[in-house]
Formats: C-alpha cells, sequence, structure tokens
C-alpha cells in the first residue's frame, strides 16, 4: 500500500482578528460566526448519517428528498471489500483494452466523463496524446467525446480513427437516453464497425459500456454483446459517480493506480465520520463556503488552480457544484481559474472587482518532475539574470503568495486546499472530500443536493424540436 498523506483545507485566511475593527471583521468571519456553525455541522453530519442508512436498508425517503443518490458515500469501502470482485472486473477491463488497442474514446457528458477527463489531466503526462506507445508505459491515447453537439470536433476525431481497426468505445450513460452520448456512440460505433469488418468478435471486445441495470444503453450493449458491460451502481448519480466504474475504467486503461485512488477517498470518509468541526474538510468546507455566501456575500465561488494539471478537477468541481445546489433560486455560482495563466485575464476583476467572491486556492506541494532552474544567459535583455537559479516552482510559490497577499490588503480574504502531490491518493481524498461537502451544504441550505430538475427541462425542450415533423 502506498502511503497516504493527508490534503490540508486552510481557512484561516478567512478568519478576522479579534482585535480588527469592525469594518474589517465584515470582510471575513469571526470566532462568533464559527461557534454558531459547529452545531449545525454536527447535525448534518448526523442527518447524512442517517439518511445513507436509509438508502442502504431501502427504506421510506421522505419526498422533499427523493432522489436520494447516497450510494456514493460508502462506495469506496465497498469496492474495496464486499464488492472487490467488481473491482477487479473494472481493473481486468481496462487492461484488456489498454493492450488490444491504441486509441480510446470516452464518450459521456456531465458527470459521465469529467471526472475521467480531470484524472486524465492531472495524474497523466501533460502530453500523453503525443508521445509514442513506449513512453505511454504501453497505454492507448485517450480521447473525449460525445459531451457536445459541435460537427467539425466529431469529423476531426473521425479524421483519426477511421480506417484503422486499432481503437476502442468507452460509452457512458446511465439510461442512454441523453442525446448528446448516444449520437456520438452512433456516429463512433458505425465507424469501428466498418473499420472491424465481419470480425464480430472484435468489435464486441473494442465496446465497452458503462450503463444502468436497465434502459436504451443497457439494451444496446446486449444487442451487441458488449465483452464488457458495467455497471453503475443505483443510487449514484452522474456526478458522484467518479469514484465508479465511470471514473475507475478510463483510469485503470491510463494505468492508474485504481487502488490507491479508492483509499484515499476511504481515509477522506473517516475524517468526516470522526474529526470535529474545525479540524474536518468536509464539515470545514461546506460550512465556511455557506457563511460566506449568506454572511459576506460571496455569491461567487472561485477555484483558483495553481497549475494546468488542476483544470480537469476544476471543471468536475463546476458541475458538481452547480447541479447540486443551483435550485430554488439559490446555489453559489462556481468558476474555475488556472493561476497564473488566469491572473492575466480574471485576476484585475479579483483584486478591484466587486467583493462577492470566496476564492479558495487548489495548491500541489510536489511535482512529478525535477525542478527546471532559470540559467544564466549572455543575452541579458529580458533582465533576467538576476533571477538565474530560480526555479519554476519557486516562481510559482512567488505568484501564489504575493497574490494571496495583495488580495488580504485590500480584505479580499482568501482560503486554501492544498494536495501533498497530484496523485490518486490526493485526488480520491479531494473528490471525496468535494462530494460530501457539496451535499452537507445543500443539508445546511434545506435543498436536496440530488438530482437536477432544470438540466431536465433543457432536454425535454430539445427533443421536442427534434422530433418535430
Amino acid at each position: 500500500m502506498k502511503p497516504l498523506e493527508p490534503i490540508r483545507y486552510d481557512y484561516s485566511g478567512l478568519i478576522a482578528s479579534k482585535d480588527a475593527p469592525p469594518c474589517v471583521k465584515q470582510t471575513g468571519l469571526v470566532e462568533a460566526d464559527l461557534q454558531w456553525l459547529a452545531p449545525r455541522l454536527d447535525a448534518v453530519r448526523q442527518e447524512m448519517a442517517e439518511n445513507l442508512t436509509t438508502f442502504r436498508r431501502g427504506l421510506p425517503v421522505p419526498e422533499e428528498m427523493q432522489p436520494m443518490d447516497a450510494g456514493f458515500v460508502d462506495l469506496p469501502e465497498r469496492l474495496l471489500d464486499e464488492e472487490r470482485p467488481l473491482l477487479d472486473q473494472i481493473m481486468a477491463a481496462g487492461d484488456r483494452l489498454a493492450k488490444e488497442v491504441d486509441r480510446v474514446l470516452v464518450i459521456g457528458i456531465g458527470g459521465s466523463y469529467m471526472g475521467a477527463r480531470a484524472l486524465f489531466e492531472a495524474c497523466g503526462h501533460p502530453y500523453h496524446n503525443e508521445l509514442s506507445r513506449q513512453r505511454r508505459g504501453g497505454r492507448p491515447r485517450m480521447y473525449f467525446e460525445g459531451n457536445n453537439l459541435d460537427n467539425d470536433a466529431v469529423q476531426g476525431l473521425l479524421d483519426l480513427v477511421e480506417g484503422s481497426d486499432d481503437w476502442g468505445i468507452i460509452v457512458i450513460s446511465k439510461s442512454g437516453g441523453t442525446l448528446e452520448p448516444a449520437v456520438a456512440f452512433r456516429i463512433f460505433f458505425d465507424a469501428l464497425r466498418k473499420s472491424c469488418g465481419d470480425d464480430t468478435e472484435k468489435l464486441r471486445r473494442r465496446v465497452i459500456a458503462i450503463t444502468g441495470s436497465s434502459g436504451r444503453l443497457r439494451d444496446l450493449a446486449t444487442t451487441i454483446g458488449c465483452h464488457d458491460i458495467l455497471p453503475i451502481p443505483d443510487g449514484v448519480g452522474g456526478r458522484f459517480s467518479v469514484l465508479s466504474a465511470v471514473g475507475l475504467l478510463p483510469a485503470a486503461v491510463m494505468g492508474l493506480d485504481v487502488g490507491h485512488l479508492l483509499e484515499g477517498a476511504v481515509a477522506m470518509n473517516e475524517r468526516f465520520r470522526t474529526a470535529p468541526p474545525g479540524d474536518n474538510p468536509v464539515l470545514d468546507y461546506a460550512g465556511i463556503a455557506r457563511l460566506m455566501e449568506t454572511r459576506r456575500g460571496a455569491t461567487i465561488r472561485i477555484l483558483s488552480a495553481w497549475g494546468k494539471g488542476m483544470e480537469g478537477v476544476g471543471l468536475w468541481y463546476d458541475q458538481l457544484l452547480a447541479e447540486s445546489l443551483g435550485k430554488n433560486g439559490l446555489g453559489a455560482t462556481p468558476l474555475t481559474a488556472v493561476n497564473t495563466r488566469d491572473l492575466h485575464s480574471r485576476g484585475q476583476q479579483h483584486q478591484e472587482g466587486r467583493r462577492d467572491k470566496l476564492i479558495t486556492n487548489l495548491v500541489v506541494e510536489k511535482t512529478h518532475r525535477e525542478w527546471i532552474a532559470l540559467e544564466r544567459s549572455d543575452l541579458d535583455q529580458d533582465n533576467l539574470n538576476s533571477l538565474s537559479g530560480k526555479t519554476l516552482p519557486e516562481m510559482l510559490q512567488a505568484a501564489c503568495t504575493g497574490t494571496n497577499q495583495a488580495y488580504a490588503e485590500d480584505y479580499r480574504r482568501t482560503a486554501t486546499i492544498r494536495l501533498p502531490r497530484l496523485d490518486e491518493g490526493s485526488l480520491g481524498q479531494l473528490f471525496q472530500m468535494l462530494m460530501l461537502a457539496t451535499v452537507a451544504e445543500g443539508r445546511l441550505v434545506g435543498i436536496n443536493p440530488y438530482g437536477q430538475p432544470g438540466v431536465e427541462a433543457y432536454k425535454k425542450k430539445m427533443n421536442a424540436l427534434l422530433r418535430q415533423k
């Protein structure tokens, strides 16, 4: 078992000092806020535990809490224990597909692809698809489609795969009824069928479906005779499914340590169950975010990722927060920023714009690769010799520290999530922390964080327009 270093949530930058003048205290939180919050967080934790028990026992659920997709909460423990055969099947299917093909298309939308893409960007080589097969560790190139209706993007991917049978498809949809992935799967399956010709066994092995126990995709995959059809568990909604086969199969294809990913989530579950408010990243994150929104007007929630590899994680969280809490006229607006890139686009607004933002830094403490240092040059027109010997991580740290100091001097307060490294164990902790915190915040607000009726509304309108005669 790999060592697992805990991730940390530091909200000290949001707390005003006791001796600060009233006008300064109004820009942050004070001790009285935290004292008011603590018993409410304990109550939410108890309610979430009772909801999980209700779900697992199949007991009746109040109408206002339907659906109750609480199945994600203990899914990591279950996969590592009583459902270990399923986990073994997922990993075996991923390894098999990786050995047989050189390109894999992951077809899905929303939670059916965003977690997998986050893992791909965070844990893989930043230019994975450009490397040789050997330098990719024998793993295939990965592409993500079915998340839009962009004609030219689909044609471009067809250009890469048509005429070859050295590729495969992972298609993900709980019901199979969502238009975007269904259309993409039909297009790419037809192309793959042509490439495979009369070899129906090869075709069956080239397509893996991840879907619910019933529905259009289940029926289609059964008719095709797919070698592997993997389940999306009942009670696990799309945006909470990253630690099911939805995220784990693509991770296995990539060659990631799926067990370490789940172990990270298990460790976060344990902290959530046992640690008191003030030392509990799930409860603290949910409670602090709620206080900043209701008492300080921070209705825009920015996840400020200090590194390109975390942009996919931020976009995954954007969906999680928006679909879970954006109901009944409530819910903060999530935005992902990647720094230092976005300091040169949004930085001005964050520094001097409206005071309606909660900025949470997402920082990784250790890099995968050896640090690059700036060398002296006989061409110093750029005036960089004064920085010779400084490394890129040192420059990034200076930018992060300087940015937060500048915000603080104007009483624009920030919090920070620190990951020891950008690996499977840290991401397992982070995914589980943010999913649990989103549910906890929903219950603090008094809304059901599960289900997405607003998304269903657009689907109905779109399908009605397309099927008009």
